[in-house]
């Protein structure tokens, strides 16, 4: 199992330099930050720097979208950083969220996604694309290797994952929500005559190793709020039963409001509708031994990574811990 630590690009950029450093030494594969370019510095600038002082560690976006960046420029941002730095990014990529509503937009369609994917990842391999009817090229890359990994919890959405993603992000731990999810993307795969088994599967979830359990609760509640505006979406679109199950929509009953100033930040006040069950079902919370156990029935799953979200008041401790007594065991 690879592990990848999460950031958030807040000012100033020399510390999530310093956190991605630290990453690489403790063991960490990959680093991944948000995307939300009016809340957040700009991530492949940051990336640049990342890159320039660690030898290892990849980097890429948790995740970004098709709708405020251009997919050829994206692509050609991929292609700048492996011919630069050597192949070491992943684009992780979603419908949207945060950086489309902040600024008064909506996600994109999943029609617009799958495409997205494919001219992103055409040109981000130095390969040809028709893209807006015309065969595009990067004519001065050649040999960049970029995977697209797709973020995604709608039954369509994960459709979308298991038909044409390189890998599958889910944004929570929740053991049988899971365990139907990437069944969910298999299938698809499948199904398009895939092999399941070549689509890595990234599990990402705040990870906060500790013992005490009300600490630890508030400072990752935030995450519940985060996954609500996901599977808000998923309730106006399919109900609240049948389709997807019940254990991730019951929750988001008393969601009332969410604060995008306040996206992933602990101790944010529109969570509180977030039960104790729900952090503790989709978080990784506790001393070392609990998270190890967890993790090793989410590599039976078919897990591949899990990706730490680290926006809590022990990031660095957490990071250490798990450099220290969880990456060596798994």
């Amino acid at each position: 199992m690879d592990f990848g630590a999460v950031l958030q690009t807040d000012p100033p950029a020399r510390e999530t330099v310093r956190l991605a450093k630290l990453a690489e030494e403790v063991g960490f594969s990959h680093v991944w930050t948000f995307d939300s370019h009016m809340l957040w510095q700009e991530p492949y600038v940051i990336y640049s720097r990342i890159l320039a002082e660690t030898s290892r560690i990849k980097v890429g976006p948790f995740v970004t979208n098709p709708a405020t960046r251009d997919w050829t420029v994206t692509a050609s941002t991929y292609a700048t950083l492996n011919e630069m730095y050597g192949n070491r990014t992943v684009c992780g990529i979603g419908r949207g969220d945060s950086a489309v509503r902040v600024t008064g937009g909506k996600p994109t369609t999943l029609r617009e996604l799958r495409e997205a994917i494919h001219v992103i990842r055409e040109l981000g391999n130095s390969r040809p694309v028709e893209y807006n009817g015309q065969t595009l090229e990067i004519p001065w890359s050649t040999g960049s290797e970029l995977e697209v990994w797709v973020a995604a919890y709608g039954p369509l959405a994960l459709k979308v994952a298991g038909e044409v993603g390189d890998g599958f992000i889910l944004q929570l731990a929740d053991l049988d929500i899971a365990e139907w999810m990437i069944g969910t993307v298999r299938a698809a795969a499948e199904n398009v005559g895939r092999n399941p088994d070549d689509i890595t599967i990234c599990v990402a979830a705040p990870a906060y190793i500790g013992d005490d359990w009300e600490h630890m609760r508030e400072q990752t509640r935030w995450f519940g709020g985060m996954v609500g505006n996901h599977v808000a979406d998923i309730v106006a679109k399919y109900g609240s039963s049948g389709a997807v199950p019940q254990a991730l929509t019951d929750y988001i009953a008393g969601r009332e409001s969410y604060d995008y100033r306040e996206h992933g930040r602990a101790g944010n006040t529109h969570t509180a509708f977030v039960p104790d069950e729900i952090v503790d079902r989709f978080c990784l919370l506790g001393p070392a031994e609990q998270h190890i156990e967890k993790l090793r029935k989410l590599r039976a799953l078919g897990v591949t990574q899990f990706a730490a979200y680290l926006q809590h008041d022990a990031r660095e401790e957490t990071m250490r811990a798990y450099g220290e007594g969880v990456i060596p065991v798994l």
